[in-house]
């Protein structure tokens, strides 16, 4: 298993669409793939977990993976969430 801070840093913060992206990404690697903020743990293949982390802009995150392709899941997480999901701000 793999671990890496994030901080959210897109202006809206994880919002629908930002996890929606979120989750995609997630869904597309085999292992298990976890979000965690403040001691609560949810699986970043869920959308309605993701949610309810309500991470608003300056938010620290681990993401957590574990499988044959954590490495690869891990960096592509990371890399959405510093690329602010798309979004210009």
């Amino acid at each position: 298993m793999i671990r890496q801070n994030v901080t959210i840093q897109n202006r809206l913060g994880l919002h629908a669409r930002a996890a929606g992206k979120l989750v995609t990404e997630a869904a597309r690697h085999e292992g298990e793939i976890w979000l965690v903020r403040n001691g609560r743990r949810v699986n970043a293949k869920s959308i309605m977990g993701i949610l309810m982390l309500a991470a608003g802009k300056g938010t620290e995150l681990i993401i957590e993976a574990d499988g044959p392709d954590e490495q690869q899941a891990c960096a592509a997480l990371a890399g959405l969430i510093a690329d602010r999901f798309g979004e210009d701000d």
